[in-house]
């Protein structure tokens, strides 16, 4: 039992330290860079190994998506031409949904959960529907301001 944990913690080091050197953007990426280690894993153990290390996938400067350890990022900030991954943003007076291109709504709620100083409650993410809870909804139109300018990568 020992040993397996051990070479779960090697591998887990060793997936971290790919992340740290590299952009990569595929967890096939990531499976062939480990295999060159010597970790034979599958697409379902990088899956996991990803999540207990904290992985995200967020977009890179060119807007490829790319895996990057948490902890490592500072505040994201929106790159540019990072708005056209929304379709629509709209209120009801309560909530805040945006739609996004598929697959990109956990990018846009990254950069939207770095506004919960300023008026974000939390999150909710799916494939390409965001769910934004406001800290007041009094302040509704305030914060729909500043999800705007922080999806456009103007926010402060």
């Amino acid at each position: 039992m020992a040993e397996r944990q051990s070479f779960t913690q090697g591998r887990l080091l060793a997936l971290r330290r790919l992340l740290e050197k590299e952009q990569a953007s595929t967890q096939d990426e990531l499976r062939e860079e480990l295999e060159k280690l010597n970790f034979e894993v599958n697409q379902s153990t990088i899956s996991r190994d990803l999540r207990k290390i904290g992985a995200v996938k967020l977009l890179d400067a060119s807007g490829r998506t790319v895996y990057r350890l948490a902890e490592e990022m500072a505040a994201p900030r929106a790159p540019q031409g990072f708005g056209e991954l929304v379709t629509d943003l709209e209120h009801n007076g309560q909530l805040v949904v945006i739609h996004t291109t598929p697959g990109s709504a956990s990018l846009v709620a990254r950069v939207v959960d770095q506004l919960r100083g300023s008026g974000v409650l939390g999150t909710i993410a799916g494939d390409d529907t965001v769910f934004v809870a406001p800290r007041s909804p009094k302040e509704i139109l305030t914060l729909v301001k500043r999800i705007t300018e922080a999806l456009e990568g103007r926010a402060n």
